[in-house]
């Protein structure tokens, strides 16, 4: 079965999108296996499959790699929202997700933005194993959690270049704390309007960038009195912007980019 798909990027974040408004949704976890491998298949840190909904221009089903659902793609839902901003010629777009009606805003250049909703800071809503004060776990290095829609954790260090992501965020992705395995970050703050940020993220390694993770790191800075309301965020593959105001809605703005779009076969 041939499958077209188009594949982008936002801050070296990439994402397969699949567009199966008015048709069937053929994948599983299975498929998205098969194509999330980059020796095999297409390779991507997140698909989106595009389908048709009542309630928005579009609903958003997203997977990781490893074949895992997951609720919410900050990087994803934008490019999204900029196909079909084109599409129509809107300058605004509202998109479902598990994560609910999420609005998408052209901005100048080749930027878009997207509200990711209100962070859920409870410990229940993380999730996390036990009731506590989720702006200080008990790990070492005190991390604090919060949930856009999926778990995030975040170490704040003085010195990322001396952090090995890659050795360290296997662990801290399944530490019996997180009963839902979490997102776990690495913040060096630069200043309260700049932060460098290395992610390992649940389901898909090391990724370039991390929409929901840049704004979780935002906002659990915010938290610990670190950070202004806005914040450059600084991955390996670019830079993005997040603005929370301590309350109501994340709001992610960067550039997304098409990198091709062709056909995989199922």
């Amino acid at each position: 079965m041939p499958l077209p798909f188009v594949k982008m990027h936002a801050h070296g974040d990439d994402f397969i999108i699949v567009d199966r408004r008015g048709l069937d949704d053929p994948i599983t976890a299975d498929i998205a296996r098969r194509l999330g491998n980059r020796h095999t298949g297409i390779g991507f840190n997140q698909l989106a499959v595009v389908l048709d909904c009542e309630d928005a221009a579009a609903r958003i089903k997203f997977w990781n790699p490893n074949g895992t659902p997951l609720a919410t793609c900050g990087s994803a839902t934008r490019g999204v929202a900029d196909r079909l901003m084109h599409e129509t010629g809107a300058e605004s777009i509202v998109l479902r997700t598990d994560r609910g009606l999420l609005t998408c805003v052209r901005e100048s250049g080749q930027r878009v933005s997207v509200n990711m909703g209100e962070p859920s800071l409870d410990w229940a809503a993380v999730p996390l194993a036990e009731a506590m004060d989720t702006r200080t776990l008990p790990l070492n290095g005190s991390p604090a959690a919060c949930s856009m829609g999926n778990p995030h954790c975040t170490f704040f260090v003085e010195d990322l270049a001396v952090i090995d992501v890659a050795a360290l965020g296997p662990a801290l992705e399944r530490h019996p704390l997180f009963p839902a395995g979490t997102n776990v970050h690495f913040v060096q703050v630069l200043d309260r309007g700049h932060i460098r940020l290395r992610i390992w993220e649940r389901g898909g390694g090391v990724p370039l960038g991390s929409g929901s993770c840049c704004c979780a790191a935002v906002v659990n800075g915010i938290r610990r009195g670190l950070l202004d309301a806005t914040v450059q965020v600084q991955c390996d593959g670019g830079t993005v912007g997040v603005h929370w105001a301590g309350e109501g809605g994340v709001v992610l703005t960067g550039s997304v980019e098409p990198v091709m779009q062709g056909c995989a076969y199922l």
